[in-house]
């Protein structure tokens, strides 16, 4: 069977890169199962040095490829690193430990307060990081170190200025590691509208994300709004049936119930998702290059069919469109919540839901 370019652009980025032919090159291993560190570098318990090295022990990263994951996307907190100079090696070396236990690990800044589309001084600051941090993935395998520009770019109302900002940090990355892919992803929270704007850049060493939470009320019971009905939204069922649709309009709330029927008319089911991720995936084919489905998750709280059966549906379109997917995350309550220290015992419905054992 013919592969989608942007299986076999993955393939060859490292040969293409090292200047020698592909059949002479390791080739840069795929993505393909992975898991976000959303708390180590981000928001963790303690910015000791210390605690940050023992927050994932070696046994915690021997478990997550035991379980199947072949990389992990670590989302880092640009201020924790500036606010101490110590933290910077801490990441590095625990980069290095992740190689050495078979995870590729994709790498870049979830800034809390950056308005990049708003202030030049933050889009300066985007620029400052990697100008700072590129430097030091240099001693790390170039096969296992991804690099990502940015964590969720907004520019609602210019894209175009968000693309022309990647454009120009990613050219400084890849300056600095030349061996390394880059992940890049498009403006509206690396949503797929926003890939779906975005126009790519030649380079055979790019790869691209989006995020994927459809429909927001479902996966974190529409956190965005305050003064809901948690409790009757994660009563919401997927596939959407009449059944679970009554139970979760069972609310004295009448904007929670207003908001269930909304969700419940759009009919979400395992195709629905399927066709919002093929639309991203055949953006890669028309482009030929790879994309990554980089984030997807659903609340714990929410009933656990409706969770099961909605993590299970996203990672099978996925991979049906040959995607590669990262949970969001290990230490977080839309993946497994798993909490700082000794290897974490992950919940076996959640990955049987991935397609992997215990």
């Amino acid at each position: 069977m013919r592969l989608p370019r942007r299986r076999v652009l993955a393939g060859l980025a490292a040969a293409h890169l090292a200047g020698l032919p592909a059949a002479e090159a390791a080739p840069a291993p795929a993505l393909r199962r992975g898991v976000n560190l959303t708390n180590w570098f981000r928001f963790p318990p303690s910015g000791d040095p210390g605690a940050l090295a023992a927050h994932l022990p070696d046994p915690a990263m021997a478990m997550l490829r035991r379980a199947g994951f072949d990389f992990v996307r670590i989302a880092v907190q640009p201020g924790l690193l500036a606010g101490d100079p110590r933290r910077t090696p801490v990441l590095t070396e625990a980069i290095g430990r992740l190689h050495r236990h078979g995870l590729a690990v994709v790498v870049g800044p979830h800034p809390e307060a950056w308005r990049l589309e708003e202030s030049a001084a933050d889009r300066a600051a985007l620029a400052g990081f990697w100008a700072g941090f590129a430097p030091r993935l240099r001693g790390l395998d170039p096969r296992l170190t991804v690099p990502e520009v940015l964590n969720e770019p907004v520019f609602h109302a210019d894209p175009a200025a968000w693309a022309a900002l990647q454009d120009r940090v990613a050219t400084a990355i890849r300056a600095a590691l030349p061996d390394s892919r880059v992940l890049l992803t498009g403006a509206d929270w690396g949503s797929i509208g926003g890939l779906l704007a975005l126009r790519p850049p030649p380079g055979a060493d790019l790869l691209y994300s989006v995020h994927f939470y459809d429909p927001a009320e479902l996966t974190s019971l529409a956190a965005y709004r305050p003064g809901l009905d948690r409790a009757a939204l994660a009563r919401l069922p997927f596939p959407a049936e009449r059944s679970g649709c009554v139970a979760a309009e069972a609310t004295h709330d009448l904007a929670t119930r207003d908001l269930v029927r909304f969700v419940c008319a759009m009919g979400w089911d395992a195709a629905r998702i399927d066709a919002r991720l093929a639309a991203a995936a055949a953006w890669g084919d028309r482009h030929g290059v790879p994309v990554l489905l980089g984030e997807f998750g659903a609340s714990a709280a929410l009933n656990r069919p409706a969770r099961l059966g909605w993590l299970r549906a996203v990672r099978e379109a996925a991979e049906r469109h040959g995607m590669g997917w990262a949970l969001w995350g290990y230490d977080d309550a839309m993946g497994f919540g798993a909490r700082p220290g000794a290897a974490a015992r992950l919940d076996p419905g959640v990955l049987e839901a991935l397609g992997m054992g215990a």
